[in-house]
């Protein structure tokens, strides 16, 4: 699936990933290839992205190296996904 985050001051990622977590409102959740169309707001907390993943050099310093892949740490946000494209914007 393909995943886009952004925040107001750049693109932080764009590119093809396996999963994607993040702090929603209600409790963290996590989103897989071919999952329901959703839109969520986010709390403060951590985006995490897994896959075969390579960030840009103006950015990497933003995410951290997790196990399964990257983190980011946000304050709050919005997700929306639909047909399996994941557009989080960040703040």
């Amino acid at each position: 699936m393909y995943l886009e985050i952004v925040s107001p001051e750049a693109t932080l990622f764009s590119g093809d990933v396996d999963s994607v977590t993040v702090p929603g409102i209600n409790g963290e959740f996590e989103m897989l290839q071919n999952h329901a169309a959703i839109v969520s707001l986010l709390k403060e907390g951590q985006v995490k992205i897994s896959g075969n993943i390579s960030l840009e050099e103006h950015v990497a310093s933003k995410f951290s190296k997790t196990d399964k892949g990257y983190a980011l740490a946000i304050n709050s946000g919005t997700i929306e996904m639909n047909d399996s494209k994941i557009i989080i914007l960040a703040d």
